[in-house]
């Protein structure tokens, strides 16, 4: 048996300025044919988890065409066909193949199409058929369309916030593959769309922990292939976005009908508790400064890089200056002008920089510094969160400022924060730190809860803040919650 993989992947929000082109998806590869299997190989990421169960089965693997951004503003079109045009040849250059998995993500947008996944699928379908069985996995994040659906056989999706489970998602899809070919499974999906947006929520604290749980005990009927509870990407000005639940049989609709609709009650009836006001930087510090326990990890969800954020903002850094704070690490705010200009004057000298704030005016404005060059690094690691561990990471050039109680990173690449690395590169023990301020949603919880005495998430203005009613949402064709009041019986969607 020989299997085509291939990855597109862009998490897109719409409300950035920052449009996508194709050098930030160069950035973190533009790979094609063995190139693809030797980056991911004994990687705990999605194309990873495809390459070790197609060995483990005696499967042949033909790589096609790999790339991803970081979330970013609306990709160009010239970007999007350069993307089609690279993996749409690899699916028509390969011979003899009998099944297609694909990494996609489900939140992609571009300046041509609100669905990027719809879209490439119909493309797909044209050079592979429908003969070819076609299987594709999602990010928890994904937008899921009808359009998916209809266009792939299966469709699998994490399960878990942080996504540590995509590994073993991608030993999922080549599974279902290798089931369809060889011993004829059936796939059978009912999706279901919620008038409903939440905010990032982690898996591993209630209500999102409840929900999987419903979807684990259905899944453990024997008719039940997959039984997932996709959140969404509410940073989107698109006409069809929210939270889904797709459930997948095995020929059985009946069962895929009433696992969906089964899930998607439990979600409407417990939605208000997935909305909880967290408190200001300010706030955060004092919570943290109170706690007894080292350290404490204050998390600025405003400006999430990995949900299309600039990554310069300053509100928290700010903060953390102007309380005085002692034993305070920062990791990492995004500015390559400070960078060039600590490189430029060396380990040892007094830099005075205006740092942060230059993407945009919602983040926070630029805050004024002098500041003692620590170290200067090439940026690049090996990540060791249990979210793609094994994967090499390059931040580009990065410095280690110190200012008053406060040791700060600054990159030249913009990230979230997954794990302790960006701070041991430079120096910084984070244990020995009263607070670690990092830039992320959640996705770091998977390297900091073990390591940390407490987590505080802190929001302020912000392309990711958790307060909704900052954003203007002009293209949606539904009602939706919490934008607009939704009756039980206006969401007639759940009980289709």
């Amino acid at each position: 048996m020989r299997i085509l993989i291939g990855q597109i992947a862009h998490e897109t929000n719409t409300f950035s300025n920052v449009k996508t082109d194709k050098k930030a998806f160069s950035l973190w590869g533009w790979d094609t044919g063995e190139t693809i299997t030797t980056k991911h190989h004994s990687v705990r990421n999605y194309l990873g988890g495809m390459i070790a169960r197609a060995e483990e089965l005696g499967i042949e693997i033909i790589p096609t065409f790999a790339t991803f951004a970081y979330p970013s503003g609306v990709i160009t079109k010239e970007t999007y066909e350069a993307l089609k045009l690279e993996l749409l040849n690899g699916i028509q250059n390969a011979k003899d193949y009998d099944a297609i998995c694909l990494a996609l993500h489900g939140a992609g947008v571009t300046e041509t199409t609100e669905d990027l996944e719809g879209d490439l699928l119909k493309e797909i379908r044209k050079i592979a058929g429908y003969e070819v069985p076609v299987v594709i996995t999602l990010d928890l994040h994904a937008n899921v369309t009808q359009t998916m659906v209809s266009e792939a056989d299966a469709i699998l999706g994490n399960h878990l916030y942080p996504h540590t489970d995509s590994y073993e998602i991608g030993i999922e899809a080549v599974n279902v593959a290798q089931k369809i070919v060889e011993n004829g499974l059936k796939p059978t999906m009912h999706l279901i769309k919620l008038p409903l947006a939440i905010p990032t929520s982690t898996t591993n604290l209630s209500p999102a922990k409840d929900v999987n749980d419903l979807c684990f005990e259905w899944e453990k009927n024997s008719r039940m292939i997959d039984c997932t509870f996709y959140h969404g990407f509410p940073y989107t000005n698109i006409s069809d976005f929210g939270v889904t639940v797709l459930a997948t049989s095995h020929n059985d609709p009946e069962i895929a009908r009433e696992a969906a609709q089964d899930v998607a009650s439990y979600i409407w009836e417990h939605k208000e508790a997935f909305f909880i006001k967290q408190p200001s930087p300010k706030e955060g510090i004092v919570q943290a400064l109170q706690h007894d326990g080292y350290p404490v990890v204050l998390n600025e969800t405003s400006d999430n890089p990995g949900g299309g954020t600039p990554g310069d903002g300053t509100y928290l850094l700010r903060a953390l200056l102007e309380e005085k704070v002692e034993k305070a690490c920062f990791g990492f705010i995004y500015d390559p002008e400070v960078v060039d200009i600590a490189f430029r004057a060396g380990v040892g000298a007094n830099i005075e920089v205006m740092l942060g704030g230059k993407t945009d005016q919602l983040h926070g404005e630029p805050i004024p510094l002098i500041a003692y060059v620590k170290c200067l690094t090439d940026g690049t690691f090996i990540q060791s969160s249990p979210m793609g561990k094994g994967g090499q990471v390059n931040l580009g050039r990065s410095v280690r400022l110190q200012s008053g109680g406060v040791d700060m990173i600054v990159c030249s690449v913009k990230s979230q924060t997954l794990d302790e690395q960006i701070f041991l590169l430079h120096g910084i023990d984070v244990s020995a730190y009263k607070i670690v301020a990092l830039k992320s949603s959640q996705h770091f919880r998977a390297g900091f809860e073990p390591i940390s005495s407490k987590i505080i998430t802190v929001d302020s203005p912000g392309l990711t803040t958790l307060d909704f009613t900052a954003f203007q949402y002009t293209n949606l064709k539904t009602k939706l919650y919490p934008f607009t009041e939704v009756s039980q019986e206006s969401a007639s969607v759940i009980t289709d």
